[in-house]
């Protein structure tokens, strides 16, 4: 089986993914906890969303076939609805590291994370939805999408109170 295809390839960047976003999200609220919200909001767009929509686009976009083989979504052809997805990381992705390295204030990276959080949340609803006819539910990764969602929802708010 090819790499593309191969749902090990998915899986790894996915938990990749979770690894770089727990980094973030660690040392957030441990600077959430010291009042230091402008650091936490850094955490959060470098790692959290730069990071993470880096990965995700790879493991949307460039991998594609292995992301929807591991989700249960394959085809047999492309899913252009997997490469949108892809794209959107990447565009949140980019705009993330591009803030960081720009210096961007505590408010701009905030209305950022408001953005993913918005889209993220929407996004977990309609994976909670599906739950009820899925043949194989994953409620763990349905439960950590919530909590991504909410977590980056929260830390938005925090930001965009300054």
């Amino acid at each position: 089986m090819p790499l593309t295809n191969n749902p090990k390839v998915s899986k790894v960047l996915l938990q990749l993914t979770w690894i770089i976003g727990g980094i973030g999200f660690w040392n957030a609220f441990n600077s959430i906890g010291s009042g230091d919200v402008e650091t936490a909001t850094q955490w959060i767009s470098g790692w959290a969303i730069g990071g993470v929509g880096l990965l995700s686009f790879i493991r949307h976009a460039v991998f594609h076939r292995s992301d929807a083989v591991r989700m249960g979504w394959d085809y047999g052809q492309r899913n252009d609805f997997q490469l949108e997805v892809g794209f959107a990381n990447l565009a949140w992705g980019v705009v993330a590291i591009v803030g960081i390295f720009q210096a961007w204030d505590t408010q701009t990276l905030g209305a950022l994370l408001l953005l993913v959080g918005i889209y993220m949340l929407q996004a977990a609803v309609l994976h909670l939805l599906e739950l009820k006819e899925a043949k194989n539910p994953r409620y763990g990764s349905k439960l950590a999408n919530l909590a991504y969602a909410i977590c980056t929802f929260w830390f938005a708010i925090k930001a965009l109170s300054l």
